[in-house]
């Protein structure tokens, strides 16, 4: 009986301290990819918004691909950022805290499938700013407490719900400076990160 008990204490502590090494993870992760963010703002800043024009998401242009990858990282001033900073570290740390290595994955296939819906629903647009990113995460948190149905990621699912479901005003259209395709193609990107990266379930051996 005492052993039992031991191995249980033992396997609990080790899924405690591995949840513990992923949140320091998951937070560092997210913080430098903020301080990328305000670093590379401040020299746009310098540069009268130059960084913007060259490097955001131009729809429909060919040259505008380029801004996929970049735009997540580009603001429209330090208000912008300053907008986007606290939901995209709380949610950034809520997607990577339970698996680094899913939500690197999922940040990229935000990053770019969302990138590219941006690019295609908005012609001749310039497109900058974290905010595909964070709606993504939100999607992609929502997702994986669906398709996993681990009790950890179902609680924070319906805490980030219950949260952030007022940033879903930000998929009306035609709001003056607000790009919702950039938000709903982030959150669709989410939604299929969420089911791509899903948990497998094991096939039993015949």
């Amino acid at each position: 009986m005492g052993d039992y008990s031991g191995s249980r204490f033992d396997s609990a502590r080790r899924g405690a301290g591995a949840l513990l090494s992923g949140a320091l993870s998951a937070f560092i992760i997210v913080a430098a990819m903020l301080a990328i963010m305000w670093v590379v703002e401040g020299v746009d800043f310098f540069l009268n918004g130059t960084l913007d024009r060259e490097f955001g998401i131009v729809g429909w242009e060919p040259e505008g691909l380029v801004g996929i990858l970049f735009a997540p990282f580009l603001h429209g001033g330090f208000g912008h950022l300053m907008a986007n900073s606290l939901p995209l570290l709380v949610l950034g740390f809520l997607a990577g805290l339970r698996d680094v290595r899913k939500f690197l994955w999922a940040t990229l296939i935000i990053i770019v499938v969302g990138g590219l819906g941006t690019w295609l629903l908005s012609p001749m647009v310039i497109t900058v700013g974290a905010s595909g990113l964070i709606f993504g995460y939100f999607g992609y948190i929502l997702a994986r407490g669906v398709f996993d149905r681990r009790l950890l990621d179902l609680a924070i699912a319906v805490g980030v719900g219950i949260a952030y479901w007022g940033i879903l005003a930000g998929l009306l259209p035609n709001q003056p400076g607000i790009s919702w395709q950039g938000h709903l193609c982030g959150l669709v990107a989410g939604v299929l990160a969420g089911w791509l990266l899903r948990r497998r379930k094991a096939i039993p051996a015949s």
